[in-house]
């Protein structure tokens, strides 16, 4: 089922939420600063919706997270270093970067088209080997 670009992006905001609450709740954070970092996160998970393109606050938390969290820097979804772009593409190497540079001009072509996106699936067809069939 194909999403938005936008909402796909807010899933994977939100899951990257429940992970930094889990670690909290694991009390594996030692200052007092992880709340106000939450409630800077769930201001951009508010204010995201209504101005997409307003992604400086995004990309400072996300490179927080790597920063602040190093134990749970692998499991931030690339998806998001890609969508906030900036100092987040400093986390990516330069293969990964092309690949998203690939699947944003696919996406890119299918709303010229008025045609349907399905980003994981294009990411999945993307990542095969070269001589594999893709649709």
């Amino acid at each position: 089922m194909a999403t938005s670009y936008l909402d796909h992006n807010l899933a994977l905001l939100a899951h990257l939420r429940s992970i930094l609450i889990a670690l909290g709740e694991a009390e594996q954070i030692p200052d007092d600063s992880h709340a106000l970092f939450l409630e800077r996160f769930d201001d951009l998970l508010e204010s995201l919706p209504h101005v997409p393109e307003d992604r400086p606050l995004g990309q400072d938390l996300i490179c927080q997270v790597f920063h602040r969290y190093p134990q749970v820097a692998h499991l931030v979804p690339r998806d998001l270093l890609w969508f906030f772009g900036g100092d987040c593409l400093h986390y990516m190497p330069d293969e990964e970067i092309a690949l998203y540079q690939e699947l944003d001009e696919r996406r890119y072509a299918a709303e010229e088209a008025g045609e349907p996106f399905d980003w994981n699936m294009e990411k999945q067809l993307l990542a095969l080997p070269e001589n594999s069939p893709k649709h």
